[in-house]
């Protein structure tokens, strides 16, 4: 039976560690034979930089063949279904299907449609899982453990797969986690919330930032980013001199969601998480179809 990645709960803190292993290994960015003969189909319905490339050149790295499905050109086009897409790739032999989908749980679906592995690279507002590991993946290289760390995760977290996962995560390695937002922004939740940035820094170990996902608003929630910005950009100012690092899943709103002085910090792991992005998905790979 196939294995599949469609939410993080699905892996047992044993399988994840066991892929940090992997990924740590991978870091060197060599070429690998480990799947070699392996086919691996990305099929993106929603638009993506850093995921979509960061699979491909994983499965690459690893010695696989990687198809990407354009879908704009695909037969999805002209009314198929999705169950009949997937159903029509996996009748073509791939090892695993990559779907990143604008709906909630399709990848949970799908898995029960087809004989290959399932991976979820997004799906909706619900789950964003190898960008929760990767994030996770990050932080134990600088701490080796989140037992007793405070992590703030800032913005639109209600429409956030990315605070999902890494929420799911981060608690279950031992952190404590604070929702950082404006009040249409939090979610319901049994974690501390606020609204005061300045206090959640001060008492944080660790800052993740989240771009304010307009698309998924059915309504105007403020009268402009910059007006956001004003209370929950992430600036120097703010962050000081403390020992602190700042992280963001992109893309990032530049001068909203963090300023370019923080960016340019030495604190900032931004750049680090899309170049570990790469071995931890080479390790998600490697441990779901080796």
């Amino acid at each position: 039976m196939s294995k599949h990645l469609t939410h993080t709960k699905e892996l047992k803190k044993h399988e994840i560690l066991q892929i940090f292993t992997y990924a740590k290994n991978f870091l060197d960015e060599k070429k690998r034979d480990d799947l070699k003969g392996k086919l691996i189909i990305n099929i993106f319905f929603e638009n993506s930089t850093r995921t979509r490339s960061s699979f491909e050149i994983a499965a690459k790295r690893l010695g696989a063949d990687v198809v990407n499905l354009d879908v704009a050109r695909s037969s999805t086009a002209k009314g198929e279904t999705l169950y009949d897409t997937a159903a029509n790739l996996d009748a073509m032999g791939p090892d695993a299907i990559v779907v990143r989908h604008n709906r909630s749980g399709v990848p949970k679906i799908l898995s029960r449609y087809v004989k290959c592995s399932i991976i979820n690279a997004g799906d909706g507002a619900h789950q964003h899982p190898t960008q929760g590991l990767l994030d996770l993946f990050t932080l134990l290289q600088r701490w080796n453990s989140l037992e007793g760390k405070t992590i703030s995760i800032v913005g639109d977290i209600r429409n956030s797969r990315v605070a999902n996962s890494d929420i799911e995560l981060f608690s279950r390695f031992g952190a404590n986690v604070i929702l950082v937002g404006p009040p249409q922004f939090l979610p319901k939740t049994h974690l501390k919330t606020t609204y005061n940035l300045k206090k959640a820094i001060e008492i944080s170990d660790a800052i993740i930032s989240l771009r304010t996902q307009t698309e998924r608003h059915q309504n105007a929630t403020f009268a402009s980013l910059e007006d956001y910005a004003q209370n929950f950009k992430i600036t120097k100012k703010l962050i000081k001199d403390k020992n602190i690092f700042i992280m963001h899943p992109g893309p990032v709103h530049r001068n909203i969601d963090i300023d370019d002085e923080v960016l340019r910090d030495k604190r900032c792991l931004v750049l680090e998480q899309v170049k570990n992005g790469v071995a931890v998905r080479m390790g998600i790979l490697k441990y779901l179809l080796s």
